[in-house]
């Protein structure tokens, strides 16, 4: 029975280990802009925008229009006495008035066409103006790409930072099963006495409590990152071996105007000054004289009588008595293009700001880096100084377990600096487009 349930489980460990799927970051990034929820809505808006866009064309075309209309009165619509009593003497019939009634019911039908040939420039501002919020939409697309890719990055770093530490704490955990069967020993042999081993044995316990919270958070990690690239908890992992080569910030280092003027931001502010603008133009011509001309077709009966006839005609409309309130909507439609305007001078001045820091943090990330290299060295040999001092009885177990404590501490340290320095790297080149 024990051998089944041993058997058993080894299967489940080993359908679990199997369906496990590996993504390298660049996966995890495509698997993000796959899967977001904000992608697809925004994906959304811009189908939206290429609706509109292909609305605002069919302006262009005559408008159609077909009518019907059909009527029967309760009695004649037109009733009139005909006075013909000049008559009377050559015809006595006429000597009182002659009552005449008609169209009880009737019917009619039309079909209308209407081209327009100036409608004060609404149609093609409309039209530009529908161009631009399609551009627009596609650069907000590309735009949460960006944060997507740079939110996944850091995800990614988190859990690559957690991993380092936990191999760190397996190579401790290695170093103080073996610092145990020595201190063991030398109890056993009355060389120490048993409150040295204790210390060993209250650091191993340490160990598998900061092991145990690193894997935690590990799997907290790891749903935020399955969140966003569509994956369970237990259905993908990682692939990272160790931490790229970080290559010298000045490598990536863009001047700060010149990679404002690169920015989706920059971009976007521009295009809303252009829509802001094709505004004032089309509230300018809503004020202006439309021109029109059409045909039609049109057939009637009201009289017992059918009749069809086709009809040409022009059309012209002049806004007399909008002109007095159209002069304040062009100019609410010109005080927010300056708004825009003003806009897009303060949020460039931020992002020269913004760019700078980004990489005089980039900058700094990279020296820690340096140093904490330094210092994993300098505690790997007071490490192994430690080790040899005690084995020649010139130190203490103390002194030993501090030194391992002061090299995890240098390789997580080491493991954050390599982290930070790829999520710094990420941003700046996020800010500066590259």
């Amino acid at each position: 029975m024990k051998k089944s349930v041993i058997i058993f489980i080894a299967f489940c460990l080993y359908i679990s280990t199997a369906t496990c799927q590996i993504y390298s970051l660049e996966t995890c990034k495509a698997k993000a802009i796959e899967n977001n929820f904000k992608i697809k809505n925004v994906a959304i808006e811009t189908q939206m925008a290429t609706a509109t866009q292909n609305e605002a064309f069919t302006k262009y075309f005559p408008h159609i229009e077909a009518t019907g209309f059909i009527f029967k009165a309760n009695h004649q619509t037109f009733q009139k006495d005909l006075d013909l009593s000049a008559l009377a003497p050559s015809f006595p019939i006429f000597a009182n008035p002659v009552p005449i009634k008609f169209m009880e019911k009737g019917k009619t039908a039309s079909i209308m066409a209407v081209q327009p040939v100036f409608a004060g420039g609404q149609i093609i501002n409309s039209n530009k103006l529908a161009k631009t919020g399609k551009e627009i939409s596609a650069l907000q697309q590309a735009l949460s790409a960006d944060e997507i890719n740079e939110t996944t990055e850091n995800c990614f770093w988190q859990i690559v930072a957690l991993k380092e530490k936990t191999k760190t704490i397996k190579v401790l955990k290695k170093q103080m099963e073996q610092l145990h069967k020595d201190v063991d020993m030398a109890v056993k042999a009355g060389i120490i006495n048993r409150n040295e081993l204790l210390r060993v044995e209250l650091k191993q316990q340490e160990l598998e409590s900061e092991e145990l919270k690193l894997n935690n958070g590990i799997n907290i990690a790891k749903m935020l990152l399955g969140q966003y690239i569509g994956e369970m908890l237990n259905a993908f992992d990682i692939d990272i071996d160790s931490f790229p080569l970080p290559e010298m910030p000045s490598r990536f280092y863009v001047e700060a105007n010149t990679a404002a003027m690169q920015r989706i931001e920059y971009r976007l502010l521009n295009k809303n000054i252009e829509a802001n603008r094709l505004n004032v133009k089309i509230e300018s011509g809503k004020r202006l004289p439309t021109v029109g001309i059409g045909a039609g077709y049109v057939y009637h009966n009201f009289a017992e009588q059918a009749n069809t006839f086709g009809v040409l005609f022009a059309t012209v409309r002049i806004p007399i008595s909008d002109w007095w309130s159209g002069t304040y909507a062009v100019k609410r439609a010109k005080l927010k293009m300056q708004q825009a305007e003003n806009e897009r001078q303060n949020s460039t001045e931020l992002m020269i700001v913004e760019i700078q820091q980004t990489y005089n943090e980039l900058a700094e990330s990279y020296e820690l880096i340096v140093l904490a290299k330094k210092s994993v060295s300098a505690a790997m040999e007071n490490l192994r100084l430690n080790n040899n001092y005690y084995k020649a009885g010139i130190s203490t177990i103390t002194d030993v377990l501090d030194a391992h404590s002061l090299l995890q501490k240098s390789e997580n340290q080491y493991a954050e600096a390599c982290c930070n320095y790829q999520i710094k790297l990420a941003k700046y080149k996020q800010v500066t487009q590259q």
